[in-house]
């Protein structure tokens, strides 16, 4: 049961010590002292083991709104007996084919929804055989028509959605259950090093958490000592490294690096409409008005998430030359004007990364063929800006070390709070995310 619990989390945000928390349970004596007293480290900070046992920080990613207020309006005003099953108004696939059974019955073509030239007008109705009134008419066109609405929201969200998970874990979704469960290091490594890999970014000019600590590295070990029963199909897909690649079959490590490819090619078109719906600061890529951040960088995560893991992948298998004529580079992130003002303030010229991200073509017209960046243009770039461009993972797979385990803040959007009580109620008063605060007066509470 608790191994099950365990593979509940790779869906979740859970944190690293909650997690943790599951592993001790799963392995039990099975650690040696050592190990024990290490991830008793984490555990000791699991929510189990505080005085508050609470955190104000969401446990799961944001779920997209689906269609289910539209599609009942629409069975109301159409008078149908058919419901939808639970859970399908959140599939696209499901609301769109309930469309095209419904708009037959007021004798519109689904996707034709502009009031001015796809209503059908008084002849037009009773032609159709339709007898009902003009506002009648309406209100079942308009109905609809704000249903087909609703879709292009829905899978636009929900693409968004994905990209903000596979961003921070990877293609650890996609593990099945009995994979998950076939082999109980690998399970306590995928939930554990997936926890790290969702924590959240914090407001500092220190850098953010890597997610490979000093437990990850002990739990990945123990999947090494026990190589012939680790499921390393299952693992590469949260941890795409050589030292997971080498232990998979070609044709597996084929499949993986077709499943990356896709994905880059997804997000490469959706960074584009971005680049183009907005008006980005290139070179500063300091946060302007208007600007959707929230999305950009999502997504942004998405894309270096899986260029990492491609190039990890050619390397793997032997065909890195084809970085000599295909090379996109990372997309850089968006920065608030505060922390950007910090960094300066605390002597630092600049991100090197950014030097590079302004010298290469933009890397999603690169993918597609709109412009051509060679190896040899990324090292040439790398080198102006001072940058190793192997170590920094522009155009080889980024060498990466063990932390030290760091307990999980309590993080009010990107600020960290001490008492996570105290933390909900600054959220809720919309302390330090960029709107309209409503203020907090304690002396009225």
């Amino acid at each position: 049961m608790t191994l099950e619990a365990l593979y509940e989390t790779i869906h979740l945000r859970k944190r690293p010590e909650d997690v943790a928390a599951l592993v001790q349970d799963v392995l039990g004596e099975r650690l040696n002292g050592k190990d024990a007293k290490l991830l008793g480290k984490a555990v000791a900070a699991a929510l189990r083991n505080t005085v508050w046992q609470y955190t104000a920080m969401l446990e799961q990613f944001a779920k997209v709104v689906g269609a289910e207020k539209q599609v009942h309006k629409a069975i109301q005003l159409f008078k149908l007996d058919k419901q939808l099953q639970v859970g399908a108004y959140d599939d696209p696939d499901a609301i769109e084919a309930f469309v095209a059974n419904v708009s037959p019955l007021i004798h519109k073509t689904p996707g034709y929804s502009n009031y001015q030239t796809d209503r059908l007008n008084r002849e037009g109705r009773a032609a159709a055989g339709l007898d009902i009134s003009r506002r009648q008419y309406n209100k079942l066109f308009r109905s609809l028509r704000h249903l087909e609405k609703k879709l292009k929201i829905l899978i636009r969200e929900r693409q968004k959605n994905f990209f903000q998970r596979v961003g921070k874990h990877g293609f650890a979704e996609d593990i099945t259950r009995e994979e998950f469960m076939a082999d109980v290091n690998s399970a306590c490594f995928i939930a554990y090093y997936t926890a790290r890999c969702n924590l959240r970014s914090e407001f500092t000019v220190s850098g953010q958490q890597r997610p490979y600590d000093e437990i990850a590295d002990m739990l990945f070990q123990r999947c090494r000592q026990g190589a012939k029963h680790t499921n390393w199909w299952a693992i590469a897909q949260v941890y795409v490294k050589p030292a997971v690649l080498e232990k998979l079959r070609s044709d597996q490590q084929g499949i993986l690096l077709g499943k990356w490819t896709s994905l880059l090619e997804q997000v490469a078109v959706f960074l584009g409409e971005l680049w183009t719906q907005n008006d980005f600061n290139r070179q500063t890529m300091v946060v302007q008005s208007g600007n959707d951040s929230t999305t950009w960088n999502n997504t942004a995560g998405a894309w270096n998430k899986a260029r990492d893991s491609w190039i990890n992948l050619l390397y793997g298998l032997g065909v890195e030359f084809v970085l000599e004529e295909m090379c996109p580079g990372k997309v850089m992130r968006l920065i608030a004007a505060d922390v950007a003002a910090w960094h300066y303030l605390n002597g630092n010229s600049g991100d090197p990364d950014l030097l590079v991200w302004n010298k290469v073509p933009l890397p999603w017209k690169v993918l597609s063929g709109k412009a051509t960046c060679r190896r040899s243009e990324v090292e040439a770039a790398c080198k102006a800006a001072g940058l190793d461009a192997e170590k920094s993972g522009w155009i080889a797979p980024r060498p990466h070390g063990v932390v030290a385990f760091k307990p999980t803040p309590e993080l009010v959007h990107g600020v960290a709070v001490s008492n996570p009580y105290l933390a909900k109620i600054l959220k809720q008063h919309q302390y330090f995310s960029g709107k309209d605060v409503k203020p907090l007066f304690p002396g009225q509470n």
